[in-house]
Parts: C-alpha cells; sequence; structure tokens
C-alpha cells in the first residue's frame, strides 16, 4: 500500500475553523474523487505540543495532514493524470499557503485496537542524522527501531510510513530532499494523553530513544483527529 501525504499550511488570515470547514467540505469531495483512490484521511492539527521526546524539534508548522492511499505508485501516478485531481489542485489556492508532499510505504509495527473508547492520535515527522544514509534509516527505523517500539505496553497502534519520493510546487518531477526534509512520518495511537506521558517516562521508552539519538536528527510531533473522507 501507498500513502500521499500532503503536508499543509492555511493561508495566512485564515482562521482553523475555517480551513478545516474548506478541508473537509470542499476539498474533501475533489479530491474522493480520484480514480484507484482506496482511501482518502485528513487529519487535522490539534495540537503541537514537544512532550516526551528528548530530540529537537524541527521547524514544521503545520495544519494538518491528508493521506490518500492507493494499491501501487502506479494506481497513484494515473490518478495524478486525472481530470479530478486537476479539479483539486485547483481549489488548493482557496485555503494553502504551502504544501509539500510525500509519497510513502506504509508499515504497520503494532496492529491498530482501539476497541471501543475514546483515544488519541500522534503524528510525527522523522529527518534522519546527516551522514546516515536513506538505506541505513531505512534498516535503522523499520527493523531496529521497530523491535524497540514492539515492546512498548498500552500502545494502541504504531506505524511507520517510509518516504520514499517527494514533490514541491511540481507535481510530477521529484523535488529534492532539502524542499521536502524529512524520512519518516509515524502514527501513534494512545489511550490519552496522561497514560502517553507515563509511558514516555518509563525505562523502556528510555532506552528506545537512546537508540533513537544514532540516526536521528529531528524528531516533530503533532497531536491530530482524523476525519475519513473515503
Amino acid at each position: 500500500m501507498i500513502s500521499r501525504f500532503g503536508l499543509l499550511k492555511r493561508k495566512a488570515g485564515m482562521t482553523s475553523t475555517t480551513f478545516n470547514e474548506h478541508w473537509k467540505k470542499s476539498h474533501g469531495p475533489l479530491a474522493a474523487q480520484f480514480p484507484g483512490l482506496k482511501q482518502y484521511d485528513q487529519h487535522r492539527v490539534t495540537d503541537k505540543e514537544h512532550f516526551g521526546i528528548d530530540h529537537t524539534r524541527g521547524g514544521w508548522d503545520l495544519d494538518g495532514f491528508s493521506e490518500l492511499q492507493f494499491d501501487s505508485l502506479e494506481a497513484m501516478k494515473h490518478a495524478i493524470d486525472s481530470s479530478a485531481f486537476a479539479n483539486a489542485v485547483s481549489d488548493e489556492n482557496a485555503f494553502l499557503d504551502d504544501l509539500r508532499l510525500a509519497i510513502c510505504e506504509k508499515h504497520t509495527v503494532v496492529p491498530l485496537n482501539l476497541g471501543d473508547q475514546p483515544y488519541i492520535k500522534r503524528m510525527t515527522l522523522l529527518k534522519r542524522l546527516p551522514g546516515i544514509s536513506p538505506e541505513e534509516f531505512r534498516h535503522e527505523w523499520l527493523v531496529k527501531h521497530a523491535e524497540w517500539v514492539s515492546q512498548w505496553p498500552n500502545v494502541l497502534g504504531y506505524t511507520q510510513n517510509l518516504v520514499i519520493d517527494r514533490y514541491y510546487n511540481s507535481r510530477t518531477d521529484s523535488a529534492d530532499y532539502d524542499d521536502v526534509p524529512f524520512d519518516g512520518i509515524v502514527e501513534f495511537w494512545f489511550r490519552n494523553k496522561e497514560e502517553a506521558a507515563k509511558l514516555y517516562a518509563s525505562d523502556i521508552v528510555t532506552r528506545t530513544q537512546q537508540h533513537a539519538l544514532e540516526f536521528l536528527d529531528e524528531i516533530t510531533p503533532f497531536f491530530v483527529e482524523t476525519d475519513n473522507i473515503i
């Protein structure tokens, strides 16, 4: 499964309420028409608190993450060639000041198990250390780090989204790393902030973060609420 994430910054002067309404009610139905689209989620940023993390926070200041899932890269490219895609792009100027795109492989480490109680979700941008190659990052995160996190208690779900391509301005020509400077997107689900805070104060997380120091330069988290469009 391929996920196409958009990192959204709302138009200057626009309130978060107006931004969220336009995104969901006007833009959402346009993007939902993409051929081959399997799932479309809008992750609205609700909190930018940086608790429990020793790393430096990156400079990202976002209002939301769009996520469109396709069966393959070929299916995604077919959607980009469609008239439905052109219609959605024409709407972006109405509510966005900036949009950067990351194409990701999705890897589930802890399968989602939310039950019927409330929960919270945090999405986090990861940037590798200078000198760490994309191949080294892939191994350290998808193999070693995933093994650490799989041992964490009270995690309702953990997914790794590995960046394999980037777009900025052009939707057909890949962007340089410096235009979209991160390497992965974490999706974490917890029961509540109190349980998450206790977890991040635990020995297992401390040891996990010691490993993260070996390959990560920046960790930039955002709490989100998700609207499933299709």
